[in-house]
């Protein structure tokens, strides 16, 4: 980092979001059993999962518009108040619709991803915010990694919904106390970025196969193919190998470790050895192969290699792509091109689950896995044909 005052903020921000992820996985990987003691059938589950990322796709857009009239600080400090909130009635959900309620809750609150990323920018150097993207990022595995074992280890000894809402407030409080207001971008910035989002939308869903829009659709379908297996993942741990709540959290603590261990020792040599491009086609490929062989896993020791494929593949895919798509935007309008992706990636995140407990249910309980695996295939093939040529809407004009 550039100075002390940018690298402390940068701690900052690795701390709440850190202690943001610990809360939420406290409680995810409990949703399952929870809701079906409450009589949930395995697609109302899965509805279940995506509302969170309903509530989050619907509700980003208004904590970035009131982010930019009233402060960046004061939209995150709100936002863990919210999911302190949503915890909250999680803990004291007795029928279905509870549940529902906690989880759109809990995307409402998390919202405010869109204001820490403009937090960054708002703090950090241009040619540093990579960098500290990638340790809040870093962070967010170790949540990813610690809460579900944390969410474990609390059933039967105090709630976890309550312990999570606890440590929403500990965050707030950690924040009120640290977490300065930073300079803001200039509103001018911000009005031309929302009069081209339209376009950008409409040039994504008309031309796919250009360059920038092809990277955005190669982020959906491995979005799509991840939320798709984390929605019935637990389900099918409890039907093939009898992992109940008290035991599912050390499985997600495993593969957040290794996402963690990827995202902060390998991934800068990986892509320096590879290129962001062959990088993201190889991430793309290893969870392909993952998804695929899960099904096929008829122990817990062949179960855990082969969905080490998983976070190994999205440690790859996820950060790449997104680079690559940063570079391709256009001059000022970063920002917006990125937000138009993250968009795209939480209507992925609100179908994935759905899909995948239709065909749980349906189906057969192996097959979601290669549904996401057909679906990596085709964010593999997509990936092939990502070239050097700059790929911003004013060269591709609709």
């Amino acid at each position: 980092m550039s100075g002390g005052a940018e690298l402390k903020k940068i701690w900052v921000l690795m701390a709440t979001v850190f202690v943001d992820m610990l809360g939420f996985f406290i409680v995810l990987p409990l949703l399952p059993f929870y809701a079906e003691k409450l009589g949930a059938d395995p697609i109302r589950i899965g509805a279940m999962v995506s509302m969170f990322a309903l509530a989050q796709l619907v509700s980003a857009p208004l904590w970035g518009r009131m982010s930019d009239r009233y402060g960046r600080r004061p939209m995150i400090l709100i936002g863990l108040l919210v999911a302190a909130v949503a915890y909250s009635i999680f803990e004291v959900a007795d029928s279905v619709w509870l549940l529902f309620l906690s989880r759109f809750v809990q995307g409402a609150a998390s919202g405010t991803t869109g204001v820490i990323q403009a937090y960054v920018s708002d703090s950090i150097d241009r040619e540093e915010r990579a960098k500290a993207l990638g340790w809040l990022t870093a962070a967010t595995s170790a949540g990813v990694m610690m809460g579900p074992a944390v969410g474990s280890l609390a059933v039967g000894r105090i709630g976890p919904g309550y312990l999570a809402a606890a440590v929403c407030l500990l965050n707030f409080a950690f924040g009120w106390r640290w977490l300065p207001e930073p300079e803001t971008s200039k509103a001018a910035g911000h009005e031309r970025q929302r009069g081209s989002t339209r376009r950008a939308i409409r040039e994504f869903l008309l031309h796919p196969t250009r360059p920038l829009p092809r990277l955005v659709w190669i982020y959906t379908f491995g979005m799509m193919s991840f939320m798709a297996m984390n929605g019935i993942f637990a389900l099918y741990l409890e039907r093939v190998f009898g992992i109940n709540e008290r035991s599912i959290g050390w499985f997600f603590m495993y593969v957040g470790g290794v996402s963690l261990i990827m995202r902060s020792l390998f991934l800068g040599p990986a892509v320096a050895r590879l290129g962001e491009r062959k990088a993201m086609r190889v991430g793309a490929l290893g969870v392909a192969l993952g998804m695929a062989l899960v099904p096929f896993a008829g122990s817990i020791w062949t179960l855990c290699a082969a969905i080490t494929l998983v976070p190994f593949g999205t440690a790859l895919l996820f950060p790449t792509t997104t680079s690559l798509v940063s570079q391709r935007a256009e001059e000022g309008q970063t920002g917006m091109i990125l937000g138009v992706q993250q968009s795209f990636g939480g209507v992925a995140r609100m179908l994935g689950p759905i899909l995948a407990g239709a065909v749980f249910q349906f189906v057969g309980i192996r097959w979601p896995f290669w549904l996401a695996a057909v679906l990596m295939v085709f964010a593999y093939l997509m990936a092939g044909g990502v070239g050097r040529a700059e790929g911003s809407l004013e060269k591709n004009p609709s």
